[in-house]
């Protein structure tokens, strides 16, 4: 049965409903005082962005009335900005093309448009803009956006991911598994660890990054001069789905092969079935389990290891 939703959460999103189309100006009658209203702006952007689509296409990418549509199409064509003609499959359809005009039209809307996000942007410091975007996207994909996602990156660790290791590793684990505080507190354990005594020379944190916010982590940290230790693996459900637990276990073997290290070891829970296959295609081998409840509920914690080959191929 779905739980009902709380007067509070209605009213929240309201309120930045109202904040954010005040903020980008959209209740004026033209959007960012161009002779467009939201609507026709919006048109024009589908257009300038896809190769000849249908009015039909158009109509279903915005969720438009197809007669309100028409309407629409039918001034740009007065106005020399769109240029019909009808569809090969069936006459019925017709494709639309932007004109040299059109498309001038909407390069002047695109870069005011380009403009004042980055005059918004710029009143915020790098790390609140990256906060911003983060939680844009998390909007996104929580109501169902459709559009393929951007390929993820790793890169080092900014001010601020250290932070999001572990706030990030307690929330997911909480939701999924159930862990408890104690299970924070020793991922805050070892960040802090990790940030207190790091070996630049023998030692790697990635973040992974899409769409300006992190979405995955992963430490590779010395234990003795011949092994090293995998810790810390995440995947943020915002991340997953593009093989990126894979991408950053291989990134810690081949850095660990660099440094010359034997072996990696690494602890894990029997019941972390993703992150267990992603170890076992990559050649680690379980060698040793015990149950424990250090996290709450009863677990089976893993050892695994990967001897390595130094000299592949």
């Amino acid at each position: 049965m779905t739980e009902p939703v709380s007067q509070q959460a209605i009213a929240g999103v309201r309120a930045f409903n109202r904040f954010y189309t005040r903020r980008l100006g959209v209740l004026d009658q033209q959007v960012m005082k161009s002779p467009y209203s939201l609507t026709e702006a919006r048109v024009l952007y589908e257009l300038a962005l896809r190769s000849t689509p249908s009015a039909k296409d158009i109509a279903t990418a915005l969720g438009l009335d197809p007669g309100y549509l028409s309407r629409i199409v039918q001034t740009f064509t007065d106005k020399g900005l769109v240029t019909r003609r009808p569809a090969p499959a069936d006459r019925r359809q017709y494709l639309l093309t932007l004109t040299a005009k059109g498309r001038l039209a909407f390069g002047r809307l695109n870069q005011v448009s380009h403009n004042d996000v980055a005059s918004m942007l710029a009143t915020l410091g790098p790390a609140q803009a990256d906060r911003m975007v983060y939680a844009m996207t998390a909007i996104r994909r929580l109501l169902g956006d459709d559009t393929p996602p951007t390929a993820a990156t790793l890169r080092a660790p900014q001010p601020g991911d250290l932070g999001w290791v572990v706030q990030s590793h307690a929330a997911v684990y909480a939701a999924e598994y159930g862990f408890g505080v104690a299970f924070e507190g020793l991922v805050a354990d070892i960040v802090a660890g990790f940030a207190k005594s790091f070996d630049a020379a023998r030692e790697r944190c990635w973040i992974a990054e899409r769409d300006g916010a992190p979405v995955g982590s992963v430490f590779l940290v010395r234990e003795t001069d011949d092994v090293a230790r995998l810790r810390l693996l995440l995947v943020d459900p915002a991340g997953r789905g593009q093989g990126l637990g894979r991408r950053l276990v291989l990134e810690c073997i081949c850095f660990a092969r660099q440094c010359g290290y034997r072996k990696i070891k690494l602890w894990t829970h029997s019941i972390l079935l993703a992150a267990r296959q992603i170890y076992r295609d990559a050649g680690f081998v379980l060698v040793d389990s015990k149950p424990h409840r250090s996290f709450g509920p009863e677990l089976m914690g893993e050892t695994w290891e990967l001897v390595l080959n130094l000299s592949p191929g």
